[in-house]
C-alpha cells in the first residue's frame, strides 16, 4: 500500500537466503504454458479489487485482469487466496506463479522478488467538495490547507492522520471508522476534505451524486504496483511486461479499474513500451 510498509517476514526472508537465483521449483514460462495453468495470488477479501461473492465465484479488477492474463497466454487461472502478509512469501515458497493485491514497489521488497512495470497507482490527495470553494476560493495546494478553520476526516488508526497532524498542524481532525464514514461526514458538509489514499474511494463518492465531488490536481505522493515475480524468474517476468503493455496500450486496465472502483485513477499508469 502507499504507506511504505515491509510485508511481515521479508527481512527474515533476506536472512535465511532467499536472494539466491530462483529455484528449480519456480515455474519459468515454458512450465507454466506446459501445464495449463497459472497460479495467481489474490486477495480474497479485497473489496472491488478482489473477492469471492456469494455464489463462490471470484470477481474484482484484480480478477479482470488475471483472467486477462491467463486469456494472453492461453492458460487457465487458479487464484490462490492471499492475505496481505502472505504475498511476499507465497512468492518465495512458489505456491504462486505471480502475485497481485496492491503490491507496491519498493527497494526492500525487491531485494526479496521482483516485478512486472506498473499494473496500477496509489496517490494519496485531497478530495473535497465545492463547498470549501466558499471558503477558500482559490485553492492550488494541500498546503493552502494548513487553517484554522478546516477540518479533514479520516479513519481512527490510518496512517494519513499522522502525516497530516505533521505537515498540516493547523487542521482539526475528525476521527470516524471507516472510509466510508469519512466520505460521508465530507457530503454532509461536517467536515471539509479527505485526505488519503484517494484511487479506492469512487465506491464511497458514487453514493452521493447530488455532491460535487473535487480532487485537488495538486497530489501530495503517489506509489506504484506492479505484479510480483519469483526473484529472477525473468522468463514470466519478461512475458507479463509485454502483455502489460498490449493490455494498457488498448487501455484495458483504465477501464476495468473504472468499471469496479467508480472512477479513474488520480495519476493513472501509462503504457510501459521500455522494459
Amino acid at each position: 500500500m502507499l504507506k511504505r510498509v515491509i510485508v511481515a517476514g521479508v527481512a527474515a526472508l533476506v536472512a535465511a537466503g532467499f536472494l539466491a537465483p530462483v529455484s528449480v521449483d519456480a515455474r519459468n514460462l515454458d512450465d507454466i504454458i506446459k501445464a495449463g495453468t497459472i497460479k495467481i495470488g489474490v486477495h480474497p477479501n479485497g473489496g472491488v479489487r478482489s473477492q469471492i461473492n456469494p455464489k463462490g465465484e471470484w470477481e474484482g479488477f484484480d480478477i479482470d485482469i488475471s483472467e486477462r492474463l491467463g486469456e494472453m497466454l492461453g492458460v487457465k487461472v487458479e487464484y490462490v487466496p492471499t492475505e496481505t502478509p502472505q504475498r511476499i512469501p507465497n512468492l518465495v515458497s512458489d505456491r504462486t506463479d505471480i502475485q497481485l493485491g496492491a503490491l507496491t514497489r519498493t527497494p526492500d521488497r525487491m531485494k526479496v522478488i521482483d516485478y512486472s512495470v506498473p499494473l496500477h497507482t496509489e496517490s494519496m490527495a485531497v478530495l473535497y467538495t465545492s463547498k470549501l470553494d466558499e471558503k477558500i476560493p482559490n485553492l492550488k495546494s494541500w498546503r493552502d490547507l494548513n487553517r484554522e478553520d478546516i477540518t479533514a476526516a479520516d479513519c481512527r488508526g490510518c496512517w494519513p492522520v499522522k502525516w497530516v497532524q505533521k505537515n498540516l498542524p493547523k487542521v482539526k481532525m475528525m476521527l470516524v471508522d471507516s472510509g466510508a464514514d469519512s466520505t460521508r461526514v465530507v457530503a454532509q458538509g461536517r467536515a471539509d476534505v479527505i485526505i488519503e489514499n484517494l484511487d479506492f474511494y469512487g465506491t464511497y463518492t458514487a453514493q452521493y451524486p447530488d455532491v460535487t465531488w473535487k480532487v485537488l490536481p495538486d497530489v501530495i505522493a503517489t506509489e506504484y504496483c506492479g505484479i510480483g515475480v519469483k526473484k529472477g524468474n525473468d522468463s514470466v517476468r519478461h512475458w507479463l511486461n509485454a502483455a502489460m503493455f498490449s493490455m494498457q496500450k488498448a487501455d484495458f486496465h483504465n477501464e476495468a479499474w473504472e468499471k469496479h472502483f467508480g472512477s479513474r485513477q488520480v495519476v493513472p499508469v501509462v503504457p510501459q513500451p521500455y522494459f
